[in-house]
C-alpha cells in the first residue's frame, strides 16, 4: 500500500507551467495533480555540497514551489570535483550565494531561500518548521542527528543518504508515518552518533564524484514520490549501492520501539577522556618543537597521492592502511619519543594514534586541523622509518 501525498495541489496550471513541466504531465504517475503538488510543496535541503548539488538541482527543475536551502560554508576548490552546483568563479563564496544563483537561472519561477546560521541542535526545529519534507546531504554527524531529531519532533519525513568513497546509503526516516507504514527513524539505524574521529570525513576519505551525483538525484525523486503520493519511498527500506560492483542491495529498516528524545550532544573525544589518549598540538607548537632540541617524530598517514601538496618538515610517511593492516609496519617508531600523528584534517590522525596506542605507543599527538592548517609545506624527504 503506497504513502498519501504530502501536499494538496496548488492553483490550476498556467499556460507556461504546461509547457515548462509538459513531459510530467505526460506521465500518469505525476500528471497535472502531481505537477500541482510539486508547486506548493516546501522543501528543506540541508548542505549545497555534494548531496545537495544535484538535490537541488532537480528540485527546482521539477518545479517544486519554495525550497530552503541551509549551508553555513564557503566553496573550496576542492568541492569542485563533486558539487556541481558550483564553478570556479565561485571559489570563496558562500555556497548558499552560488546555490541560489544557479537554481534561480534554472527556474526563475522556484521560491529559494537560502540559510547561512549554523544548523544545531537548539535551531533545527525551529529552522526547519513549515516544511513538508527535508532531504539532509550534511556532512558531519551533529548536524545529521541535529536535523533527525528535529525532523521526529515535527513529523516530517527525512531524505537521509550517506557516501563513503565508492559506497552509499539512501532512505527515508519518517517516525511519523502513517498507521501501517514502517516508521523508522535514524536512532533505530545507528542510535548514537560514532566518537569523533572514528569516522573518516569526505576530505580524509575521499568520494567518487559521479556517485554523490547519482545518489543526491535520488533523494530528490524520493522527495518527488513522497510529495505527490506516487511509488513506493524509501520508508523502512535502506538501499546499499556500491558504484564499483555496479550492484544494490535492500535492507529492511524497523522502528526498535517508543522512544524519547535523547539530547543532541555528540560524545566527548577519547583522547580528552582517557589517559594515554592522543592530545592536539597546535602548528605554531609544533613549529616551534621542530626546531628545538627535542623535536618529535612526525608521521605523516595520508595516501601517497596527497603527499604532492608537501608536507610537515622531516615528516615519516605511513599510510593509514597500512599501519592499521600491517602490525610490522610501526617496529620502527620510536618508543621514547613524542610522535606527532599528520592528515588531511585531523580524522585519520585519530585512527592511527588509536592503532598505535593498542601497539603500546604512549607519547602519542595529533596535529589540530592537520595539513590543512599547517602554513608552509614541504617536499616529504623519506617514505619510510629508517
Amino acid at each position: 500500500m503506497g504513502l498519501p501525498p504530502l501536499v494538496a495541489p496548488g492553483p490550476a496550471l498556467t499556460g507556461e507551467q504546461v509547457s515548462r513541466y509538459s513531459r510530467h504531465l505526460l506521465m500518469p504517475t505525476i500528471g497535472e495533480g502531481g505537477q500541482r503538488r510539486l508547486l506548493a510543496a516546501r522543501v528543506a535541503v540541508i548542505g549545497a555540497g555534494g548531496l545537495g548539488s544535484p538535490s537541488l538541482l532537480y528540485l527546482a527543475a521539477a518545479g517544486v514551489g519554495r525550497i530552503t536551502v541551509v549551508d553555513d560554508d564557503d566553496v573550496d576548490e576542492t568541492n569542485l570535483q563533486r558539487q556541481v552546483i558550483h564553478s570556479s568563479a565561485d571559489v570563496g563564496r558562500p555556497k548558499v550565494d552560488s546555490a541560489l544563483e544557479r537554481v534561480r537561472a534554472l527556474n526563475p519561477e522556484v521560491e529559494i531561500v537560502g540559510v547561512t546560521d549554523h544548523l544545531t541542535a537548539d535551531n533545527a526545529a525551529a529552522m526547519l518548521a513549515d516544511h513538508d519534507v527535508v532531504l539532509d546531504g550534511s556532512d558531519n554527524f551533529e548536524t545529521r542527528y541535529a536535523v533527525a531529531d528535529a525532523c521526529d519532533e515535527l513529523g516530517v519525513p527525512l531524505v537521509w543518504a550517506a557516501v563513503y568513497r565508492t559506497e552509499a546509503h539512501l532512505t527515508v526516516f519518517w517516525t511519523a508515518a502513517p498507521e501501517g507504514h514502517p516508521a523508522p527513524g535514524l536512532r533505530d539505524l545507528f542510535p548514537r552518533p560514532p566518537a569523533p574521529g572514528s569516522v573518516p570525513a569526505c576530505g580524509d576519505a575521499g568520494v567518487v564524484g559521479p556517485l554523490v551525483g547519482q545518489v543526491g538525484s535520488m533523494m530528490a525523486t524520493e522527495a518527488i514520490k513522497l510529495i505527490t503520493g506516487v511509488g513506493a519511498p524509501l520508508v523502512g527500506r535502506l538501499l546499499f549501492i556500491d558504484v564499483l560492483a555496479a550492484t544494490q542491495r535492500e535492507l529492511p529498516l524497523v522502528a526498535r520501539g517508543p522512544r524519547t528524545r535523547p539530547p543532541a550532544v555528540l560524545p566527548t573525544p577519547v583522547a580528552d577522556t582517557e589517559p594515554g589518549g592522543p592530545t592536539l598540538v597546535s602548528p605554531a607548537d609544533l613549529a616551534d618543537q621542530l626546531s628545538g632540541a627535542h623535536a618529535p617524530f612526525v608521521l605523516d598517514v595520508r595516501d601517497a597521492y596527497e603527499l604532492a601538496s608537501g608536507s610537515v618538515p622531516g615528516a615519516v610517511h605511513i599510510p593509514v592502511p597500512t599501519l592499521t593492516g600491517d602490525p610490522a609496519s610501526s617496529d620502527a617508531l620510536p618508543t621514547d619519543r613524542d610522535i606527532v600523528l599528520v592528515c588531511h584534517s585531523g580524522a585519520r590522525a585519530r585512527l592511527a594514534a588509536t592503532t598505535l596506542r593498542a601497539r603500546g605507543f604512549e607519547q602519542l599527538h595529533v596535529l589540530d586541523g592537520g595539513m590543512l592548517a599547517w602554513p608552509d609545506p614541504v617536499p616529504l624527504a623519506e617514505e619510510s622509518p629508517a
